[in-house]
């Protein structure tokens, strides 16, 4: 895989750039807008310029988007669900003004109506938004969750019922995030396990639709739906469960990116993409047993 991180947009998007190449990032994740807020402006010319500068000056493997907390497709008819499906077609927009490849975007969460029916607002809201960004070639990569909550994406077939019942399955993708596979109760902690929940992914969905991978540790136990990230090999899949995870050669070209938990001079990232380039090199695994 190649290594990287979340990073801060704080003071402008190429400063994530800039971030991510200080601690020798091969791929980087950025919010598009405040992940909080449901819209944002968009760039400017200055700072477009000052983005493709940074991105020129470095050899970075792959940058992508990660699309705001707000945005919940899933949710039944109402004035925040319009809300999200306008805010996801300007996230679009400004992740193609950055010629990002795609934005990873969390399902959404039923809120009590159930997962079928959840699972079907999902699919019509990704019809809208695909419908207004027509012409954009950003595509929107789903991430499996932990399943905390009412919100769907926990089970591979969740995702799989999105890009059966979508217009454009073209336009979609995945990310799958390992402590959210963890916390929902695929136990990839072995590459027996590892290899189980990769199969049904390919089977259900396809190999060549794997965009990405989120590399997380998980403070919560197997099966907890519970969504909480740990540092590398501090947490409850434990150091070598990503052993055989970095070291799959079907996704050797495949970003791997952290979101575990960090302070302002990134040492813990340091750290985390340390571990993973270490077990990366002292364990290869030729994936698909």
């Amino acid at each position: 895989m190649k290594f990287g991180a979340h990073m801060s947009t704080s003071g402008g998007i190429w400063k994530a750039l800039q971030r991510g190449r200080s601690i020798q990032c091969e791929i980087i994740q950025v919010f598009v807008k405040n992940n909080m807020q449901w819209f944002g402006k968009p760039f400017s010319p200055e700072t477009l310029a000052l983005y493709a500068n940074e991105l020129a000056a470095n050899s970075f493997a792959c940058v992508f988007g990660h699309a705001g907390y707000l945005i919940n497709l899933g949710a039944p008819a109402s004035e925040n669900r319009d809300r999200s499906i306008q805010s996801l077609v300007q996230e679009i927009q400004l992740a193609a003004q950055l010629e990002l490849p795609f934005l990873v975007l969390h399902p959404g969460a039923h809120l009590g109506a159930g997962e079928a029916a959840g699972l079907k607002q999902i699919a019509a809201g990704l019809d809208e938004v695909f419908t207004a960004t027509r012409k954009s070639p950003v595509r929107i990569a789903l991430e499996n969750t932990a399943g905390q909550g009412t919100c769907l994406g926990n089970r591979i077939e969740h995702l799989a019922s999105v890009f059966e019942s979508v217009k454009q399955p073209e336009r979609l993708g995945v990310c799958l995030d390992t402590a959210h596979f963890f916390a929902a109760g695929y136990d990839i902690r072995t590459p027996k396990g590892w290899n189980a929940a990769i199969r049904q992914v390919a089977s259900l969905i396809g190999l060549k639709q794997i965009l990405a991978f989120h590399l997380n540790d998980s403070k919560a136990d197997l099966g907890s739906r519970v969504d909480r990230h740990e540092h590398i090999g501090k947490g409850k899949l434990g150091k070598e469960a990503f052993r055989h995870i970095v070291n799959d050669a079907r996704f050797k070209n495949h970003p791997g990116c952290l979101e575990t938990p960090k302070s302002g001079d990134l040492h813990e990232d340091v750290q985390n993409l340390s571990v993973l380039r270490l077990l990366a090199k002292s364990g290869r695994s030729s994936g698909g047993k």
